[in-house]
């Protein structure tokens, strides 16, 4: 399974210091140019700790902490490129009746057996694409991320290594590719769209890059990880 995208907006409260970036040492701006140590001490130690802010919840969903929502996780792949740090991502098949041909993280539903968020990420990344959970160095978890369709998301981040020798589930995937790290967090190509749904007017993000449309739950993802960065000043 693959998360589903639908039009959102993140709600501002969440890492509300966040600013374009900030500045290394050398004077390099460290969201542009992100590296696998400086993402590591984010993730470590009291930084991490803002994770526990807030869920991060879909324009026009209720914040309603009683409500049953259906768990789910979903892998943010960060692969070690030897030019930059770069996001592996997926795009879903035509045939399929949800979501045809959007561009997701590998992820689905927690499974009893799973045992935890990050359990259910690697399961669905071997699963979805063959990435085997010993390339992988988890990181941490990103807030929750509660949709419209009834799912309370948890992203995991990563690091991968590579060489990358992937399967896809031909059925759900249709090809992955790699995006630049530092595109993504670049708040400059942080599209603000708006589209009329069930009735009422709800914004989403978007990040098109060389012909995919990045842009839903995916792309509202990747603003929570920018905004959880942001703030690590």
């Amino acid at each position: 399974m693959i998360v589903p995208a639908v039009p959102i907006v993140l709600e501002e409260g969440f890492a509300g210091r966040a600013a374009q970036g900030m500045r290394m040492s050398d004077g390099t701006n460290s969201l542009l140019f992100p590296t696998a140590e400086w993402l590591r001490g984010c993730f470590s130690g009291e930084a991490g700790c803002a994770l526990g802010e807030a869920s991060v919840v879909e324009n026009g969903v209720p914040f309603l902490p009683d409500q049953p929502m259906v768990p789910a996780a979903v892998l943010v792949p960060l692969v070690l490129r030897e030019t930059g740090l770069t996001v592996l991502l997926t795009r879903r098949t035509e045939h399929l009746r949800d979501h045809a041909g959007q561009i997701s993280f590998p992820g689905g539903r927690c499974e009893e057996v799973d045992g935890s968020p990050e359990m259910t990420a690697l399961r669905e990344a071997q699963e979805e694409v063959g990435l085997v959970s010993t390339q992988v160095e988890v990181l941490g978890r990103l807030p929750e991320y509660r949709t419209g369709t009834g799912f309370c998301i948890t992203p995991v981040v990563g690091l991968v290594s590579p060489p990358l020798n992937l399967k896809l589930d031909d059925f759900e995937v249709a090809e992955v590719f790699e995006a630049p790290l530092g595109f993504l967090l670049d708040r400059n190509n942080h599209q603000r769209h708006n589209v009329e749904y069930h009735g009422a007017l709800r914004e989403y993000y978007a990040m098109p890059w060389k012909g995919y449309y990045i842009w839903g739950a995916t792309a509202g993802m990747l603003v929570s990880l920018q905004r959880f960065l942001s703030a690590q000043d």
